[in-house]
């Protein structure tokens, strides 16, 4: 079973950067990112080299392994290899073999270990067909019991089954779409589907449910793409697919089709994107580049969320809805679920709202006692996450309104959701977060405070001028990146463990820090509320255990004071991250003052930067973490 990022590629068109909707309004465009990536191409050009090159874009989608199939004269040839896109290509460039005909996949491992033999693209026993896969399939066990029990299958995926299926369906005499349609109305899951039959070499047959998928269109050519933004030498005309519809793309024609085989009608789009925006440019690393783009994520947000007078603004509904709520419920996973708890705070100490955040994959198992008016925050960098997506069908058939807060116009949870705010922050491709977590956080803000001038509640807060204060604080916080350096070299450089602390908003913010350590250095890390420690933890103690506290809240700053000398009388390494103005001499670094509620925006990027040097330091792959994805699109 994979995740993958599904597309087709053909001619040398290169995108520019937004969705054009159907009413000719220009909507900002970030693709998505998921686990695992796809590119194909149908054509009259070569399309190896194609290929590889998507593949090397999409390698942030997983790289455990990675395979590609050209289609010629003579047949499909399979090029596949354990690791990253550059031991694939090795593979490839050593073979005379192309073709006008072709799919690739670059995987992240779900199904199976990361080898040959579960390396996309998969073929049936025959031969005849080859598959590319992004989802899960839950009932794959029972249809291989079913259908296929005296076949002998090469890997332990799940994908092989849908492959060997529409073999099994074309031996008892359906042509090929009646054939992949009837297997596509047999799965039970996610998927976005690419499949090639040898005997047909005009032809791609493509399917989704739940994972994203786009089709492109183009002169002498036709692409598919579950994230425009990989397909910038392509195509900037798509239409979209929606759950549970086939489409048959050829050289000159795109034919979408309901399960029933009716056909339906799709207007397409503009697709734009600013190819500098998917590129690292002068920086070593997208995490670097991405984390040196907070200060203009920052000035886009203020932009693109006030009025012509310079007042806040957010759309009327929107408003209405969340102002209506007797109890608003974020739900998110990661990094979102800790923007979710810094905007909990927003939420109830501006706005009045009693707020809720819980985590996606249990509330949806798990749902509490809701109250009458409930609103749901679905907060999702991608807008694909697979828990939050499965809370909002419940939700949904609930009748509740919904929020999603996401990067990307047009994802699955923002197209299902009431409504949605965009963060504007542009593609992230690095695998751990950090400008999307500044840009949730900072819409977050703006909704809160929206919602208390609404409610007739004075916050006192002229938010506007305050998130401007805390562009310049970022932008100091980057300029040091040399002192983040050496704070990573100083505390973190050998250590096998290390601990963040903090009270109020400073423990949420010291969870996120935690993540971002452990992710990317492999550095068993975890965040605990201050006062907690004394409660068991402080008993993993040891000589020269960094601890890295917060300290930029007045009201705890000597309590959490009080909880690093707890710490360092056994034997800890203390970290002080303070605010100007309430620092004392010794602090490690000391962050420019701004709002005390907005300081999560600018703290955490000091802890983004001490992770990303400290796994620098270590000689690991900063934007390919292992085991890890972009975005988790299953349960």
């Amino acid at each position: 079973m994979m995740y993958s990022l599904i597309m087709i590629m053909i001619g040398d068109y290169q995108i520019k950067a937004v969705i054009i909707n159907h009413n000719s309004r220009v909507i900002p465009f970030v693709g998505g990112y998921y686990m695992c990536g796809i590119v194909g191409y149908i054509g009259y050009d070569n399309a190896k080299e194609l290929l590889l090159k998507g593949l090397e874009k999409l390698e942030y989608r997983g790289y455990d392994s990675a395979g590609i199939a050209v289609v010629n004269d003579d047949g499909t040839k399979l090029f596949k290899e354990k690791g990253r896109i550059a031991e694939l290509r090795k593979v490839a460039d050593n073979s005379d073999e192309d073709g006008t005909l072709g799919i690739g996949h670059t995987r992240w491992a779900t199904h199976g270990v990361p080898n040959y033999e579960n390396s996309h693209p998969h073929q049936s026993t025959s031969g005849r067909f080859t598959l590319v896969h992004n989802g899960v399939i839950e009932n794959y066990e029972e249809l291989k019991a079913e259908y296929l029990s005296d076949v002998t299958f090469s890997s332990e995926t799940d994908t092989e089954v849908i492959v060997q299926l529409v073999d099994y369906f074309s031996k008892q005499g359906l042509a090929t779409e009646d054939a992949f349609t009837k297997v596509v109305k047999l799965l039970h899951g996610s998927y976005a589907l690419g499949l090639l039959d040898d005997n047909d070499k005009d032809t791609i047959y493509v399917a989704k449910n739940k994972s994203p998928l786009l089709v492109g269109v183009g002169e002498g050519f036709n692409v598919i793409a579950s994230d425009a933004l990989a397909m910038l030498q392509t195509t900037n005309q798509y239409k979209e697919i929606h759950d549970h519809e086939i489409v048959i793309v050829k050289r000159d024609t795109v034919e979408i089709k309901d399960l029933e085989g009716h056909i339906q009608q799709r207007d397409t789009y503009t697709a734009e994107i600013d190819a500098a925006d998917a590129e690292k440019g002068v920086y070593d690393h997208y995490m670097l580049k991405e984390i040196h783009e907070q200060p203009a994520v920052m000035r886009r947000i203020i932009q693109e969320y006030q009025d012509e007078k310079g007042n806040l603004k957010i759309d009327s509904e929107i408003i209405n809805d969340v102002a209506d709520a007797d109890r608003i419920y974020i739900v998110a996973a990661g990094t979102s679920y800790h923007a979710g708890l810094v905007g909990k705070e927003f939420i109830e100490k501006w706005a009045g709202v009693p707020t809720e955040v819980h985590v996606a994959s249990e509330f949806v198992y798990n749902m509490p006692l809701l109250s009458e008016k409930p609103l749901f925050i679905y907060i999702s960098q991608s807008g694909e996450t697979a828990d939050s997506r499965a809370v909002l069908v419940e939700t949904n058939k609930l009748g509740h309104k919904s929020l999603t807060i996401t990067n990307v116009a047009g994802s699955t949870l923002s197209r299902e959701a009431d409504h949605t705010l965009l963060l504007h922050a542009g593609p992230e491709i690095a695998v751990a977060s950090t400008k999307a977590y500044t840009a949730q956080i900072a819409v977050l803000s703006i909704l809160s405070q929206i919602v208390a001038k609404n409610h007739g509640r004075e916050t006192g807060v002229d938010l506007l001028r305050e998130l401007a204060k805390v562009t310049t604080a970022i932008e100091t916080i980057v300029d040091d990146a040399p002192k983040m350096e050496q704070i990573a070299m100083d505390f973190l450089k050998t250590t096998r463990n290390a601990f963040f602390i903090g009270r109020t908003i400073d423990y949420n913010v010291s969870l996120e820090g935690a993540l971002k350590l452990k992710e990317i250095s492999y550095i068993q890390a975890e965040g605990f509320a201050g006062g907690e420690l004394k409660h068991g933890t402080i008993a993993l103690i040891e000589d020269g255990t960094p601890v890295i506290g917060l300290a930029t809240q007045e009201n705890v700053n000597l309590s959490i004071r009080g909880n690093m000398k707890e710490v360092v009388a056994r034997g800890a390494y203390p970290c002080m991250i303070s605010m100007e103005g309430l620092n004392k001499e010794g602090d490690t670094y000391v962050i420019p003052q701004v709002h005390e509620l907005l300081t999560p925006l600018v703290s955490v990027v000091t802890m983004q930067l001490i992770s990303y040097y400290a796994t620098l330091q270590r000689d690991l792959d900063v934007d390919k973490p292992r085991n890890l994805a972009k975005s988790v699109t299953v349960e």
